[in-house]
């Protein structure tokens, strides 16, 4: 039998790619997404071209009503989840701290800190063996940002992804007599409609910073994340890959 994958933000960028990639490795495939369903609609397509189930299902992560919901769809149309990719995220006032709106830093750290929480629990009340489950894979999608600190813009973005990290650690430890390993990657600037938005100028300067000097594909990205959830990583839990072009190695 497959597997089962649910990707969160799984309708476009990093999360599409998994999508797919996952899909071409045997998963059955469950695609969240928020507000595109168009989107969501493609890549379930895509999945089903290349032989596997799969799903789109609308929530908002940061809402844990609608996260108990979604996997509830899942369960009930795929089956028990094997895997889980925390990739949906947000990052929205782009300026310095002293510009940045509360309610920006209020709403990204409910998504991409509490989104990581709500859906990590879900997940682990069902793949544990200490509540019955088989065990399975959480890969939290991270972001060198919890390592620059932003460099000059999203602090309130970078400060929710090393929330992430330390989420990733501590899950890792707690969970791996369970059977569940738990690991992350941390992009750097990757080609994806986030960063469509991104000043020019400040993206440039980024650019300088990385050994490789170029933006990052979402392809490239999903390859380390495909990777840690795959059973070639079954030794490897609480392990954060850095997919960054060499931006903040120390």
């Amino acid at each position: 039998m497959s597997k089962i994958v649910l990707v969160t933000g799984g309708s476009r960028g990093i999360g599409r790619e998994v999508a797919l990639m996952a899909a071409g490795m045997g998963y059955d495939v469950a695609v969240n997404f928020t507000s595109n369903a168009d989107k969501a609609a493609g890549v379930v397509e895509a999945v089903e071209q290349a032989g596997q189930r799969a799903m789109a299902v609308q929530a908002d992560v940061s809402q844990v009503e609608q996260v108990e919901a979604m996997f509830a769809a899942v369960d009930q149309e795929l089956g028990t989840l094997d895997a889980l990719i925390n990739n949906a995220g947000i990052g929205k006032t782009h300026a310095r701290i002293e510009d940045t709106l509360p309610q920006d830093m209020v709403d990204t750290i409910a998504v991409n800190v509490f989104g990581v929480f709500y859906c990590s629990q879900a997940a682990v009340r069902r793949m544990s063996t200490r509540h019955g489950g088989k065990g399975g894979s959480i890969v939290n999608v991270s972001s060198a940002a919890a390592r620059t600190g932003g460099v000059n813009a999203f602090i309130d973005y970078a400060a929710s992804k090393g929330a992430v990290d330390v989420i990733t650690t501590g899950l890792a430890r707690e969970a791996g007599g369970d059977g569940i390993r738990v690991n992350a990657v941390r992009p750097g600037v990757t080609e994806t409609e986030m960063l469509a938005d991104a000043d020019e100028a400040w993206l440039k300067e980024v650019v300088k910073t990385m050994p490789m000097g170029r933006i990052g594909k979402a392809a490239e990205i999903a390859n380390a994340i495909v990777w840690l959830m795959s059973d070639e990583a079954s030794y490897v839990t609480g392990s954060i890959i850095d997919a960054s072009g060499g931006r903040a190695v120390p």
